[in-house]
């Protein structure tokens, strides 16, 4: 992301919790951080320590005072956060570790939901967790890229929409179907 717009979006953050609380603030582009899709910008905010011990049970309290002292200015940018950015995670500082070994967070995302297809609002949808290695990823990816979906999730809804498309899904059905009436008989 260009110097410009990274440098507004942390004075933005900074005047809306003002004060020693933030320690730093990183904002993510694709290809910075594993868990930002294409075209997203996303934001990870370190609380300071002040002075804190590492430790589970000091995050959950850092944490704690952090939500408690700023809960206006939370509500704030939750509701107003702008459409550039994708999402926003407030953690402890983590003093060089790695922002996976962040401990108790707090995760503000844009809008709640993804984007979805006027037919897929009326269904309902049940959120599904996978993990994917590099191959697969850069796959899910490039189809983004390449505007086949808007994210990944919408990827993986469009992968499993062309299975159900397939002659053989339908015969997969039958066998299963009869494989249930089988068990029943047991």
């Amino acid at each position: 992301m260009e110097n410009a717009p990274a440098n507004r979006i942390e004075e933005r953050l900074r005047s809306a919790f003002p004060g020693e609380a933030v320690e730093r603030i990183q904002v993510l582009t694709y290809g910075d951080d594993p868990e930002v899709e294409p075209g997203q910008t996303a934001i990870r905010v370190f609380i300071s320590r002040a002075g804190r011990p590492e430790g589970q049970e000091a995050n959950e309290e850092i944490m704690q005072a952090f939500e408690e002292a700023n809960h206006a200015a939370l509500k704030q940018l939750r509701d107003k956060l702008p459409r550039s950015i994708n999402w926003v995670h407030f953690q402890p500082d983590t003093a060089g570790e790695s922002p996976k070994a962040r401990g108790p967070i707090l995760f503000i995302k844009r809008g709640g939901r993804e984007a979805m297809a006027p037919d897929e609002l009326t269904e309902q949808l049940t959120p599904v967790n996978t993990r994917l290695g590099a191959a697969d990823l850069a796959t899910v990816d490039t189809l983004i890229t390449a505007g086949i979906a808007n994210s990944r999730a919408e990827v993986l809804r469009w992968a499993i929409g062309r299975i159900r498309e397939n002659p053989a899904y339908s015969q997969l059905q039958d066998r299963v179907h009869e494989i249930n009436e089988l068990k029943t008989k047991f």
